[in-house]
């Protein structure tokens, strides 16, 4: 390995969770350039790769051929050097195994993380991701569905995801079945300032392995809440089956020109009432702001945007420290510019100028 070009990332930056670790590997891939990764989630109360931080590493250095260093449950540091451009095929995810013990990991964030490498892989990919479909701290399989793919369809990329099994924390075995077409080039700027008039919030109430009464009472809940506030919301209580038992809230509003998305999970004790009062009050919050990028959206479009060739501007609802920290990881693969106008916490204007990678 050329130590000269080898990039070195401090894990601890900024939000210091596992975003640092998921950019640094997805532009790893993408750009060839070799990575160390020190301190990996050295804030987080149990430091160092998780078992869904280490399937995600063990599985995007099989698609670029990658040798690592430190791949291991609870390792704080790994080097990561990709030994060929990302290849398109068929691959097969488990939380689980991949950590040699049983685990809940979020597969939505791994699937976040192939994603990019694959589409610019030159052909078709198709993933299994088995683990944690619906767990905290993590987009649930919902927002990944209606908003973020959705969203990336808009800058050229091709990708479906379908659910197979419910996952929630802590048995997780939930599965994810998605595939992933060859980027359409070039990539197109996102302009997204305004986000026009409601056209409606959609909803899911979810018991998994629960009596249906509390998928009701959730979305007779959202539904009070939401209709009280002068949203028109369409609320449809849906009993599960999985390896565990769940509940959730899942919404998403249409706009004119925007989608958002919005979640509360459940947990023992916790009323049903309060988890459709979480969802219901984030999405107020956003609509209330009147700007088209929800939270968690903004600092997910980042790394995409910096792959186009021009200038995409967005306006986002809130600046999470999410966004702060994954636009400087980015600039240390990529010659991209940018900018965020807004302090955190705050509704705030995001500018990318492109830097697209070489044919």
């Amino acid at each position: 390995m050329n130590s000269q070009s080898l990039i070195e990332i401090d894990g601890s930056y900024g939000e210091g969770g596992g975003q640092v670790l998921r950019t640094a590997l997805a532009l790893s891939a993408l750009t060839g350039q070799p990575t160390r990764i020190d301190r990996i989630r050295a804030g987080r109360r149990n430091p160092g790769l998780a078992p869904q931080h280490l399937a995600g590493v063990l599985a995007t250095a099989r698609i670029c051929d990658a040798a690592v260093q430190g791949a291991a449950v609870g390792a704080t540091t790994i080097t990561f050097e990709p030994r060929e451009r990302p290849r398109p095929g068929a691959y097969h995810v488990d939380v689980a195994e991949s950590a040699q013990q049983g685990s809940a990991g979020s597969v939505t964030l791994i699937l976040q993380t192939l994603l990019l490498p694959l589409a610019f892989a030159g052909a078709t990919s198709h993933l299994t991701l088995r683990g944690g479909t619906h767990v905290a701290w993590s987009p649930p399989f919902d927002y990944l569905e209606q908003v973020y793919l959705p969203t990336l369809a808009r800058l050229g990329f091709r990708a479906d995801c379908h659910l197979d099994a419910w996952g929630f924390y802590p048995v997780g075995n939930g599965q994810i079945s998605a595939r992933i077409e060859p980027v359409k080039l070039p990539l197109t700027p996102l302009t997204l300032e305004e986000r026009g008039e409601l056209q409606q919030v959609q909803g899911r109430a979810i018991a998994c392995n629960l009596p249906a009464d509390i998928a009701q009472r959730i979305a007779n809940r959202a539904g009070n809440v939401l209709t009280g506030a002068g949203l028109p919301a369409r609320l449809t209580p849906h009993r599960a089956k999985g390896a565990g038992p769940g509940a959730g809230l899942f919404l998403v509003a249409t706009y004119d020109q925007a989608v958002a998305g919005f979640a509360a999970l459940g947990a023992k004790g916790k009323p049903s009432d309060k988890v459709a009062d979480e969802a219901c009050q984030e999405l107020l919050a956003y609509h209330a702001a009147a700007a088209p990028v929800d939270p968690h959206l903004a600092d997910q479009l980042l790394l995409p945007l910096a792959l186009t060739a021009g200038r995409s501007q967005f306006r986002t609802s809130q600046v999470s420290l999410h966004l702060l920290t994954n636009a400087p990881i980015i600039q240390r693969f990529i010659p991209a510019h940018i900018s965020i106008d807004g302090a955190e916490g705050r509704p705030g204007r995001i500018t990318v100028e492109g830097a697209p990678l070489p044919a």
